[in-house]
């Protein structure tokens, strides 16, 4: 794997999409695989699959030759950090957020939601999927005592920049965020947002102009 490899943001979002291709495979119990077959089911060319594919694992292969399914899936989860588990918490725990603590695949990417925070007093002292929800009056000592960094963010959009000062300041070092809205935050804090109409705009416009 050349991970001083510089790669563009385009290629590195093409490669979770193989890794489900290839899990799906595995989970067909297919054990071998060839660049055609990774072009023609992620409509791309075969020589851009084998580009990719040079960054991530140690031996390149030649038109026609078949890979090993579950050598590629661990060079892929190993190369985007899935093969580490990175615990997070979730603020939010409405509809999206309920959602996202009884999904089990984000354990395939090496993500663990380990507890829910949520401003309705019923959801306190509850579980979803076995994870706890806590209130979020107690989030800034919660979160240290649970020394996690990584949380995810699935609030209304009135309170969503006062909760990520409070993670920010509880130690939060990086905010996986739904919330379409822009947040003000340090430059050394890794913010990642998921824009749902930026999608849909694209989705909708590849589909009026088939």
């Amino acid at each position: 794997m050349k991970k001083d490899t510089k790669i563009s943001v385009k290629q590195l979002e093409r490669y979770p999409i193989y890794l489900n291709f290839l899990l799906s495979l595995r989970n067909s119990n297919i054990e071998k695989v060839s660049s055609k077959q990774l072009a023609e089911a992620l409509n791309c060319s075969e020589e851009q699959v084998r580009k990719d594919l040079q960054v991530v694992a140690p031996n390149s292969s030649k038109p026609g030759c078949l890979r090993d399914v579950n050598a590629l899936i661990a060079y892929l989860k190993e190369y985007l950090g899935f093969n580490k588990v990175n615990q997070a918490i979730l603020v939010g725990v409405g509809h999206l957020g309920s959602a996202f603590l009884s999904f089990k695949g984000f354990s395939d990417y090496g993500l663990d939601i380990i507890a829910g925070f949520d401003i309705e007093p019923s959801l306190t002292g509850t579980t979803i999927n076995d994870k706890p929800i806590y209130s979020i009056f107690s989030l800034d000592n919660k979160v240290k005592e649970l020394g996690v960094k990584l949380a995810i963010v699935a609030t209304p959009k009135e309170v969503t920049q006062e909760v990520v000062n409070k993670l920010i300041n509880s130690g939060v070092k990086a905010i996986w965020n739904f919330v379409p809205i822009h947040l003000e935050h340090p430059d050394d804090i890794i913010v990642e947002n998921m824009d749902f109409a930026r999608s849909l705009s694209v989705f909708f416009h590849r589909i009026n102009n088939k």
